[in-house]
């Protein structure tokens, strides 16, 4: 005998599409039935994300408030390097200074010395 079904073209299409709708349908099911937890999943994928731009933010900021201390204690320790510096010309300033009148004072008081014994000298000879 010959096989009662009949498997021509259009029952094998006719179950094909039929397949494709069970699936589309099982599909739209499951989407349907994960919609909560999708919203609740993206809800809080969201909240991660704000709380991660927040904390880079903070980063950011301790970040340029270090480097404004740094900048800072460098700009501090420049000013007293060149206040040391400034202290240190002007002692020597002084220093030398001192020297060139001790030097003026010793060349006058020679001067003056040498005036007085030629004027005794001069005054032997009269």
């Amino acid at each position: 005998m010959k096989n009662i079904r009949d498997n021509d073209l259009s029952e094998r299409r006719n179950a094909a599409a039929e397949a494709k709708a069970t699936l589309l349908h099982n599909y739209r099911v499951a989407k349907e039935a994960a919609e909560p937890t999708r919203l609740a999943r993206q809800e809080e994928r969201i909240a991660a994300a704000k709380v991660r731009e927040e904390l880079r933010a903070a980063r950011k900021r301790a970040k340029l408030e270090e480097q404004e201390r740094v900048q800072a204690e460098i700009a501090e320790r420049q000013a007293a390097a060149d206040a040391v510096a400034t202290a240190n010309v002007k002692a020597r300033e002084a220093a030398e200074n001192k020297r060139i009148s001790r030097v003026l004072e010793d060349e006058a008081t020679r001067k003056a010395e040498r005036d007085r014994r030629y004027a005794n000298r001069k005054a032997r000879q009269r």
